[in-house]
């Protein structure tokens, strides 16, 4: 590091938990987000605060008035503009050092899976049920850790999913997709704007805590924030014995549980 970069990143560097070899680890890291919204916000300016070398901004909407009550990264001069730009561009403004690779898109398939497969991390801050089980589904197949988030109304949850550990479950085995759960759309049911803020903020802490090798992740437990009480539910996660997803039949480089 510099010494601009020591002075920037100093009061993770203090901690005696991250140090300069923590910080460094940031710096050579790659974050890819899904959702350039109210949770991929403060996420993204988050990890782009503390030093993240590399951030890809994936959406493929464009920012509208509404979103302006609680999408933080976007502001009133770039309504009409995509998400992803608007993002990039909050995010270079906050700190021009780093690496910000903005995709107007919907990753699918190979798409998705090659841009997973770059990544140190992935943060899943769409809105939709398809989204997430195919972003789940890339990685478990690329064993890169997931931090998931989710947020309507007043309530909020937030998991970590980490194919590299043989106990982890994955988004698969708390949410089966042939449930077939419904999407609830904040358009018609609305969303409390600090709900985001809180969740996405608690991704970025997850994702900086995987990228440092910092403290205990939250994998195998599901947070669940009643934003009305204030008040938060831990849930154990165990993983699906015969999940069609992150079983390790289906992929044989997954670690096999002992």
């Amino acid at each position: 590091m510099n010494d601009e970069q020591l002075l920037r990143y100093s009061r993770h560097i203090l901690l005696d938990e991250i140090g300069i070899e923590g910080q460094q680890r940031l710096l050579g890291a790659s974050a890819l987000i899904i959702g350039a919204g109210g949770l991929g916000s403060p996420a993204a300016l988050y990890l782009a605060s503390a030093g993240v070398g590399r951030i890809v901004l994936v959406d493929d909407d464009a920012v509208d008035l509404t979103n302006l009550q609680r999408q933080i990264m976007h502001t009133s001069a770039r309504v009409g503009q995509g998400k992803a730009a608007s993002g990039a561009e909050a995010l270079r403004a906050l700190n021009p050092t780093i690496e910000i690779v903005a995709l107007r898109e919907r990753a699918a398939g190979a798409r998705l899976a090659a841009l997973v497969a770059e990544a140190s991390v992935v943060l899943d801050c769409c809105d939709n049920f398809a989204t997430r089980h195919a972003v789940n589904q890339a990685c478990v197949a690329a064993r890169v850790p997931l931090v998931s988030g989710a947020a309507i109304r007043f309530d909020g949850q937030i998991a970590v999913f980490d194919p590299r550990d043989s106990a982890s479950p994955c988004y698969n085995c708390l949410f089966p997709q042939e449930q077939g759960y419904q999407d609830a759309a904040c358009a018609s049911m609305g969303v409390f704007a600090p709900l985001v803020g809180v969740i996405g903020a608690m991704q970025a802490a997850e994702a900086l805590k995987l990228l440092m090798q910092v403290g205990t992740a939250l994998t195998g437990r599901l947070l669940l924030l009643d934003g009305r009480a204030m008040e938060w539910t831990s849930i154990s996660l165990s993983r699906n014995p015969v999940c069609p997803v992150c079983h390790p039949s289906c992929h044989p480089s997954l670690p096999q549980e002992t």
